[in-house]
């Protein structure tokens, strides 16, 4: 049977779509320069080298890593509005992304492993239970098994922090921003487009607004409370867990404000939006991990 598809037969569509292949970029090496020169410069910075150069090589890291994001995500918007990518290429998008968070639930749980270690082995075995009656006598005779350890080794002092207050104005922001955010998901699909700018704009600020009471609950740790990075293995934890996710908050406002722009200029429609699902689903998962570290940070 002859080949349908043959070179002599062009009216017949093979059964297949077309993958678009980009040209070269330079980016990933820009990006990698960048990213060692941030390493560099945080070192150099935290142990006072190069005659003190490094918070400036630093900010020539951050500020080449600025460049190369701006000029990859233009690249790669320039090419979608071009309408050069085909249905394969959206699945690819979407697998990286999934790939990208279930990345980040290893990351948190691998902190949040620390925390269970910290409070559920270590602690206890500080303490003397089971077996180690002889191991608190010997290493810590004064220990007293309890979390959270307000007394380091040292003798020093700090407080926890309650749940009331802050942390709990910013569980409802990222739950109400997590409402808004889905809103604005919904009105893109219904092609609703002043709804569609009015919440996403609400999430965007809902994140600013999270990421300033983060701030200022981190003052009144430091100044008022004693809590403090070298408050022992409380200190560490509660400033790791805390930290990187409030790191990941200003990342997820920062891609929901560009998304954002995007639909001011008239970008994305109700079929074509895998843009905005990722940011939403980047959204959804770090408010997910801070009731998480409300109950186990906080609260327990």
């Amino acid at each position: 049977m002859a080949n349908p598809y043959s070179e002599h037969d062009q009216s017949v569509t093979p059964p297949h779509e077309n993958y678009y292949v980009p040209e070269a970029s330079g980016w990933p090496i820009i990006g990698a320069v960048a990213l060692f020169l941030i390493a560099m410069g945080a070192g150099a910075t935290v142990g006072d080298l190069f005659g003190g150069q490094g918070p400036w090589i630093l900010l020539a890291g951050v500020g080449l890593l600025l460049i190369m994001l701006v000029g990859w995500f233009r690249d790669v918007i320039t090419e979608s509005m071009g309408g050069l990518y085909s249905s394969q290429m959206d699945r690819s998008f979407r697998q990286g992304m999934s790939w990208f968070i279930f990345s980040e639930v290893m990351f948190f749980a691998a902190f949040f492993g620390t925390l269970f270690y910290a409070r559920m082995i270590a602690v206890p075995w500080l303490g003397g239970a089971g077996n180690n009656a002889m191991t608190h006598e010997v290493l810590w005779p004064e220990f007293i098994a309890q979390w959270p350890l307000v007394m380091t080794p040292g003798g020093a002092e700090t407080t926890a922090m309650g749940p009331i207050g802050l942390p709990l104005y910013n569980t409802l922001i990222l739950l109400v921003s997590s409402v808004t955010v889905h809103i604005a998901h919904t009105a893109l699909e219904q092609d609703n487009r002043p709804k569609l700018k009015l919440f996403l704009l609400l999430t965007v600020l809902l994140g600013s607004l999270f990421v300033y009471l983060q701030g200022v609950e981190y003052v009144h740790a430091y100044e008022d409370m004693g809590l403090t990075l070298d408050a022992g293995i409380y200190g560490n934890t509660f400033f790791m867990l805390t930290g990187f996710h409030g790191l990941h908050v200003t990342l997820g406002t920062l891609i929901l404000f560009i998304v954002w722009l995007r639909v001011l200029r008239g970008h994305f429609t109700p079929e074509k939006h895998f843009a905005f699902q990722a940011g939403a689903w980047y959204w959804h998962f770090v408010d997910v991990v801070w009731l998480g570290l409300f109950v186990f940070v906080y609260i327990l």
